[in-house]
């Protein structure tokens, strides 16, 4: 009788501690669109934008994951060939108690993170 409620409070312990573990992971959504496919690129000759461009463009892929910076959706989108990559960041944490974006002490955070990966015409 001991050893079997040994045995429960160790398997309820491992199933903790695997929930804990896999609401810490970042999640990760790429979409690719097209069916032709360009050489990858250095990432430091991908563009990094925060509006889209004036300039006419084919979005190659989309993607969004929680927990990774706008340098690694450069990279990622530099793997596929793309001239630049739009990148919006979306969410955040915030005190009830500060109001106004832009003036909030958290303003700097996010929680996810999207990017379009784009070629020019």
């Amino acid at each position: 009788m001991k050893t079997m409620r040994i045995r429960f409070f160790a398997a309820m312990g491992l199933v903790v501690c695997a929930l804990l573990i896999a609401g810490c992971a970042t999640d990760v959504a790429n979409r690719y669109y097209g069916s032709e496919h360009y050489a990858p690129r250095d990432p430091k000759e991908v563009e990094l934008l925060w509006q889209r461009p004036n300039r006419e463009f084919v979005v190659i892929a989309d993607f969004q994951s929680r927990g990774e910076s706008p340098e690694a959706i450069r990279k990622r989108a530099a793997r596929i060939g793309a001239d630049a990559v739009i990148v919006a960041i979306l969410g955040g944490y915030y005190y009830t108690e500060e109001e106004w974006a832009g003036r909030d002490s958290k303003g700097n955070t996010y929680t996810r993170i999207t990017g379009t990966a784009i070629k020019y015409k």
